[in-house]
C-alpha cells in the first residue's frame, strides 16, 4: 500500500513537528524533509501536497535558507507558513520587510474574500501569530483572503497556480480553527486520501519487517516503556521466534522495575534475557556531573553490552529499537536548520558502532499513535499508559554526581510520588510525574536535631507528543501528602520542591 503523502519541508521552525501531527489526526500520511531536499528527490515520494515551514530566519538574510523553486512547478498545491509565506513572496514577486512591531500571540483575523483554505471558518478567527518580519507588498498574481490589525496580508491564495500562503501558524492549538484549514488543505484542495490508519500501519510494517529480515534474526532492546514493547511486539508478529529481545538492568531504574518488566514480556509471550550491569554504569558514571556526558557514556556502554550479548548469542543481522520521531528531532537537526537540544541514548550512534543493521519501525510516529497501534495489538492500558521514562533512566533525574546511595535515596523518593499520585487517581490522566535529586543540601528540623539534607523536586507535565508541556496543578492535599511521606520516609530527604515550568522554555527533564 502506498499512503498518500503531504510533504512538510523544514526551515527550522519550532511548530514543524507540530504541522506532521496536525495532518496525520486527519488520518494522512506526512512526511517531514530539509528545506534543501533535492527537487528529484521530491518528485520520487510524489507528495499531493507540500507545506513549507516557518523558520526563525528571515528571507533578506545573506544565509536565508530556500528551498528549490521548482517544487512550484511541480504541479501539487503549495501551502506556505510564516516563513513559508515569505519563500511564495520571495517566488512570486512580493515583498516582505522587517515588522514595526513583532506580532506575537493570539489575534483576530478578518476574513476578506471566500476561498477553498478557510471553507466553514467564520469571518473572524482567533489564530496564533509568531513573526517579526511581514509581507508588505503582496504578489500581483494573488488575491488578499485574510487580514489582522498588524498584517494587510495574513492569508493570500492564487488558486490557479495552486499556491496559498499564511501569516499564522495553523498547527498550534491556539490557533481555534487551525486543523479546519489543515483539513482544506489536505483533503479538498490537495486530494489526499485519509488511509494513515493503525490497522494500515501494522499491516504494511509488519510486511515491510518480514521481507526485510528475512531468514535472518533480529537483536531487539527493550526497556519496558511504551516505544520498546511496541516495537517488540510489532517484530514479533512479523518474524515470531527470529526476535531476540534483551533487557539492561543498568541500575537507574525504578524501584523493582527490573522484576515488573521481566513479568510483563512474561505475560505477552515474548521471551527476554536480562542483563544485570547496575554495578558497571555506575563505575562508568562515577564523577561525571555533565548531563550530556552522562547520556554519552550510557549509550556508549549500552552498545558495549549489546556487542558482547549478541556475539555470545549468535549472529544477528539486525538491531532493533524503539525510536520515535520527537527522538530523532531533539537530539539531531535532522530535518532543517532546528537547534540541537539534547542527545537521546537510542539515536546516539549505534548504527554507526554496532554491526548489525537498524530496525526502527516507530521511527516516524509520535507517542500518541504508538499507542494506537499497540491497541490494535491488544497491550494492555497498564502497559500503553505507562508514564514515559527517559532511556537513561534516573541518570538525568539525578543531578551532579551518581552514586549508589543517591539512587536509592532517588528511587524510593519516586516510588513514593507515583504510589501517592496512582492513589489519587491521577497516574492515567498525567503525562509524566516524577522525582529529581537535587545537587544541593538545605538545613532541616527532625524532632530536636538539626539536619542537613538533599532536596527532591517533584515534576508533574501534562503532554500530548512530549514536544511542549504544562506543569500540572496537583492539589494541595496531594501535595502535601507526597511531600509528608518523602520527607518522613526517605532518608537523606529533607525538603521537597515543586515545578511550574512549562515546555518551552523549560525541558520536560531536568537534563
Amino acid at each position: 500500500m502506498r499512503y498518500d503523502t503531504i510533504l512538510i519541508l523544514d526551515f527550522g521552525s519550532q511548530y514543524t513537528q507540530l504541522i506532521a501531527r496536525r495532518i496525520r489526526e486527519l488520518d494522512i500520511y506526512s512526511e517531514i524533509v530539509p528545506f534543501n531536499t533535492p527537487l528529484e528527490k521530491i518528485r520520487e515520494i510524489a507528495p499531493k501536497g507540500i507545506i513549507l515551514s516557518g523558520s526563525p530566519a528571515s528571507i533578506y538574510d545573506k544565509k536565508a535558507p530556500m528551498p528549490d523553486m521548482g517544487l512550484f512547478d511541480l504541479g501539487v498545491p503549495v501551502l506556505g507558513i510564516c516563513y513559508g509565506m515569505q519563500i511564495v513572496a520571495a517566488k512570486f514577486g512580493g515583498r516582505v520587510e522587517k515588522g514595526e512591531h513583532r506580532e506575537y500571540g493570539f489575534t483576530e483575523l478578518d476574513i476578506v474574500e471566500k476561498d477553498p483554505l478557510l471553507k466553514d471558518l467564520f469571518e473572524k478567527e482567533i489564530v496564533w501569530m509568531s513573526h517579526g518580519d511581514k509581507l508588505v507588498k503582496k504578489p500581483a498574481s494573488f488575491k488578499t483572503v485574510a487580514k489582522t490589525e498588524n498584517s494587510d496580508f495574513a492569508v493570500i491564495s492564487n488558486i490557479e497556480k495552486k499556491v496559498w500562503a499564511i501569516q499564522f501558524h495553523p498547527e498550534v492549538v491556539h490557533t481555534k480553527n487551525g486543523k479546519v484549514i489543515l483539513d482544506n488543505f489536505s483533503t479538498d484542495i490537495c486530494g489526499a486520501r485519509q488511509n494513515w490508519t493503525p490497522e494500515s500501519y501494522i499491516k504494511v510494517t509488519v510486511e515491510e519487517i518480514r521481507n526485510r529480515v528475512g531468514s535472518e534474526r533480529v537483536l531487539c532492546a527493550v526497556s519496558g516503556g511504551v516505544d520498546s514493547t511496541v516495537a517488540s511486539v510489532l517484530i514479533a508478529r512479523a518474524i515470531g521466534d527470529k526476535l531476540t529481545c534483551v533487557f539492561v538492568d543498568n541500575g537507574l531504574l525504578r524501584l523493582n522495575e527490573e522484576k515488573k518488566v521481566m513479568a510483563m514480556f512474561k505475560k505477552l509471550g515474548i521471551k527476554v534475557t536480562m542483563i544485570k550491569a547496575a554495578e558497571g554504569f555506575l563505575k562508568k558514571l562515577k564523577g561525571v556531573t555533565d548531563p550530556e556526558k552522562k547520556r554519552k557514556i550510557i549509550g556508549n556502554y549500552f552498545i558495549e553490552l549489546f556487542e558482547k550479548h549478541a556475539k555470545k548469542l549468535g549472529h544477528f543481522e539486525f538491531l532493533a529499537q524503539g525510536t520515535l520521531y520527537p527522538d530523532l528531532i531533539e537530539s539531531v537537526s535532522v530535518n532543517g536548520p532546528s537547534a540541537m537540544i539534547k542527545s537521546h541514548h537510542n539515536v546516539g550512534g549505534l548504527p554507526e558502532k554496532m554491526e548489525m543493521k537498524l530496525i526502527e519501525p516507530l521511527k516516524f510516529l509520535f507517542k500518541d499513535e504508538v499507542r494506537e497501534i499497540g491497541k490494535k495489538l491488544g497491550l494492555s492500558q497498564d502497559t500503553l499508559w505507562r508514564q514515559p521514562f527517559p532511556g537513561p533512566g534516573l541518570a538525568v533525574r539525578i543531578l551532579g554526581d551518581i552514586t549508589k546511595q543517591r539512587t536509592v535515596i532517588l528511587k524510593k523518593a519516586d516510588d513514593i510520588i507515583l504510589e501517592e499520585i496512582k492513589k489519587a487517581g491521577l497516574y492515567y490522566k498525567i503525562w509524566q510525574s516524577f522525582g529529581v535529586l537535587l545537587p544541593v543540601k538545605t538545613v532541616g528540623v527532625m524532632g530536636d536535631l538539626r539536619t542537613y539534607e538533599n532536596v527532591i523536586a517533584l515534576r508533574a507535565v501534562d503532554s500530548k507528543d512530549g514536544m511542549t508541556a504544562e506543569w500540572v496543578k496537583l492539589p494541595y492535599d496531594l501535595l502535601n501528602s507526597i511531600s509528608s511521606r518523602v520527607i518522613n520516609e526517605v532518608k537523606g530527604v529533607n525538603r521537597v520542591v515543586y515545578d511550574i515550568s512549562n515546555k518551552p522554555p523549560a525541558t520536560i527533564e531536568w537534563e
